[in-house]
C-alpha cells in the first residue's frame, strides 16, 4: 500500500489517481493507494507528485497491516521534549546538556556514556524539581492518546520503552494509557539526585530486548510489532520490528526507518 498523510490530501488524491484508487482512513486527510508495480519507482513518483505539500508519504505492506504490539519511545516521540534537558534548565545546564543529548540522538556518541556524563551534572537537584518538570515541561504529543487508544481497541499491547528517566515513563504511560513501561532509574539520597543512575543502563541493546521479549511472553511474531522513536537508541528496534517508524527522527534513523513521519501525527 502506498500510504499518504497530509493537510492537503483530497488534492494528493486526484493527482494520484492515476496509480489507483484512495482508500480513504481519515477523511480528507489520510489515505491508502494500493498497487501492483515497483514500490521504488511508485514511492518516487507519488513524493515527486506531492510536489511542495507537506505530506508523508510511506509505502506499507497490506499483510498483517494491523498489528499486535506497540512499543514506542518516550522522549520526543510521545512527549514533545527530552526530559533530561528539561531537568538540566533546573540547574541552568540545559545548552550543555541538551547538546549531548543531541550528539548522542545523532548517534554521534556512546548511549551509556552519554547518560552518564548527564546525569553527573544533575548531582543535587532536588527531588521536587522532578515533579516540577513533569507538571510544568511534560506535555504529551497530538495523537499519542489516540495510538494506544486505537491499538487497546484492536487488542494489541502497549509498551513505553526509554532511554530516559522511569520517573517520568511512570507517568506518562499512565496519562497516554500504554500497558506497561521501562526507562533508567535516577538514584537519589532521599532529598536529592546523586549523579548516578542505576545500572545496567536501557539504551539500544535494551530497546531491541524489550520488543523480543514482548514478542515472545505475547506468542507473536516481530511482523507483528509496531515500533517508532526517533534518536539512534531506537533505530534497531525500529528496524526489527514488523513495521518501524521514524517520528521526526534524526537522519540517521530516518534513512533506515521502514516509514518517515514529519507532517503528520500517526
Amino acid at each position: 500500500m502506498l500510504n499518504i498523510i497530509a493537510e492537503n490530501a483530497l488534492f494528493l488524491a486526484e493527482e494520484m489517481s492515476r496509480i489507483g484508487k484512495a482508500q480513504w482512513l481519515s477523511a480528507g486527510y489520510a489515505f491508502d493507494i494500493p498497487f501492483a508495480e515497483d514500490p521504488i519507482s511508485v514511492l518516487a513518483e507519488a513524493r515527486n507528485s506531492a510536489g511542495g505539500i507537506s505530506a508523508d508519504i510511506n509505502i506499507v505492506p497490506a499483510a498483517n497491516r494491523r498489528k499486535k504490539l506497540l512499543v514506542a519511545d518516550m522522549d520526543s516521540t510521545i512527549v514533545g521534549c527530552e526530559c533530561i534537558d528539561e531537568l538540566a534548565d533546573q540547574v541552568g545546564l540545559k545548552p550543555k546538556v541538551a547538546a549531548i543529548t543531541e550528539r548522542a540522538m545523532r548517534g554521534e556518541l556512546d548511549f551509556p556514556s552519554a547518560l552518564r556524563e548527564r546525569v553527573a551534572l544533575l548531582k543535587g537537584l532536588p527531588l521536587e524539581a522532578l515533579a516540577r518538570v513533569y507538571a510544568e515541561r511534560v506535555r504529551l504529543n497530538k495523537g499519542a492518546r489516540a495510538l494506544t487508544a486505537t491499538m487497546r481497541a484492536h487488542g494489541a499491547y502497549t509498551l513505553l520503552v526509554s532511554g530516559g528517566f522511569s520517573y517520568f515513563t511512570q507517568r506518562v504511560a499512565e496519562d497516554a494509557a500504554f500497558d506497561d513501561h521501562q526507562g533508567n532509574r535516577l538514584l537519589d539520597d532521599g532529598r536529592a539526585l546523586t549523579g548516578k543512575v542505576a545500572e545496567p543502563i536501557l539504551g539500544r541493546e535494551a530497546k531491541v530486548a524489550a520488543l523480543e521479549i514482548s514478542v515472545a511472553r505475547l506468542g507473536l511474531n516481530l511482523a507483528d510489532a509496531l515500533a517508532v522513536g526517533d534518536g539512534a537508541n531506537d533505530l534497531d528496534m525500529i528496524k526489527r520490528a514488523g513495521l518501524g517508524v521514524a517520528f521526526h527522527a534524526k537522519p540517521v534513523v530516518a534513512a533506515e526507518a521502514c516509514a518517515s513521519i514529519w507532517q503528520g501525527w500517526w
